[in-house]
């Protein structure tokens, strides 16, 4: 194996050996020029650290693979890390009513850049680096050859840069493996049914991470008259009525997830009709409600990343405590306040701070009843804080 090797500025190399896979260009003495996805060796004076892909178009240059220098990056390589991730969620997740879930997410199995969801057979692919191309049929030959009744795989656009945090998920995809996916793929989920839009949706066109969360309030919408925020396909919508919802009113600013939430209430024998689908701005919308003096038992805010740069975290922050603000005006006594953050740049206490904010300035006393981050099928590797990047809280108005 032609391994180019490139030597590490002083002191860089400890951060690497405890475990972080991350790269930046100024951590090098030099860029080569060599092309993307080439195999680069990491030392430091002159000594093996460790061992990654290399790409000349990104703010990380090199993302780790692997820190023994015994080990070859080849298809043998890809294939174990693969079954390794597979036998981590058959053993940690209920699958018995589930159907669809995380199979590779990135750093925290090992193969940074790559994500890869199955749903209901389908594996979806995105690969979050220009120096991942090369390695794509690998990919596809170690999820062949290991993941069981795999029916096809489906790529979506790769991202080349990332001085943002999130892509906007819109790339479209194409069959590079198995039987063509349908236009929408019907899931199971903890027993509930869904429509994924895995050629054009967002990400890989369902939002996994929040699985046991929208279970969670399937469980707190009994009896409940409930407000979805960025809604999206309507998965806490369909669980907040599951689980017994007076009302459930979903609101996105995006038309087709409206009509694809409208469509997953049909599916699962919920009377859409009885609910309310609407497509508009969520911050005009709660100012709206404000005005007219309708309120809600259980708030649901879900919203996009707000920080998708390090310069954004600032701003990010007071956005979360103005959105929580808003929502809480609309929140009935003893109700409950289900707010989310998906911005890894916004740590835990930023975000709960941001909140404790918001229920300060709109007189509501709040306490906290569930503190939840992402689940086993996106893992968080304890060397690579920067992976936990979901919280989810629950709130109760006191």
């Amino acid at each position: 194996m032609n391994v180019v090797k490139l030597e590490l500025a002083r002191g860089l190399g400890r951060h690497l050996r405890a475990g972080h896979p991350w790269v930046f260009r100024k951590a090098l003495e030099h860029m080569p020029r060599i092309p993307a996805g080439s195999v680069v060796d990491l030392t430091e004076n002159g000594k093996f650290v460790a061992r990654g892909y290399y790409d000349p178009h990104s703010a990380i240059a090199v993302r780790v693979l692997t820190r023994d220098s015994r080990e070859t990056v080849d298809s043998r390589f890809i294939t174990q890390r693969v079954q390794r991730a597979l036998a981590a969620r058959t053993a940690l997740i209920d699958l018995k009513d589930t159907d669809s879930y995380r199979l590779i997410h990135g750093e925290g199995d090992g193969l940074p850049g790559v994500v890869v969801d199955l749903y209901a057979g389908w594996a979806v692919m995105k690969l979050y680096s220009a120096g991942l191309t090369p390695y794509r049929p690998l990919i596809v030959e170690a999820l062949k050859a290991g993941v069981p009744g795999l029916k096809g795989i489906l790529g979506r656009d790769e991202v080349g840069r990332d001085d943002v945090e999130e892509d906007d998920g819109r790339g479209s995809g194409k069959m590079l493996w198995g039987e063509e996916a349908p236009e929408l793929i019907p899931i199971r989920e903890r027993g509930a049914i869904f429509l994924v839009d895995a050629w054009k949706g967002q990400k890989t066109g369902f939002f996994l991470d929040q699985r046991e969360n929208r279970y969670l309030i399937r469980r707190l919408g009994q009896g409940r008259d409930v407000l979805n925020c960025f809604s999206f396909s309507g998965g806490f919508s369909v669980n907040a009525a599951l689980g017994g919802a007076n009302s459930v009113f979903s609101v996105d600013q995006d038309p087709e997830a409206i009509a694809l939430a409208r469509e997953n209430f049909t599916r699962n024998g919920l009377p859409a009709a009885k609910h309310d689908f609407l497509a508009a701005d969520v911050f005009a919308l709660i100012q709206s409600f404000k005005e007219e003096g309708r309120t809600f038992d259980l708030i649901i805010l879900d919203p996009p990343a707000f920080a998708k740069s390090q310069r954004a975290v600032e701003a990010a922050v007071d956005g979360y405590a103005s959105l929580n603000r808003q929502a809480l005006a609309l929140l009935r006594p003893g109700g409950l306040l289900a707010t989310a953050s998906c911005s890894a740049r916004v740590t835990g206490d930023m975000f709960m701070g941001a909140v404790r904010e918001a229920g300060f300035k709109a007189g509501v006393d709040l306490a906290l009843v569930e503190e939840r981050y992402q689940p086993p099928d996106h893992p968080v590797r304890l060397q690579f804080p920067e992976g936990k990047y979901l919280k989810f809280y629950v709130m109760q108005s006191v």
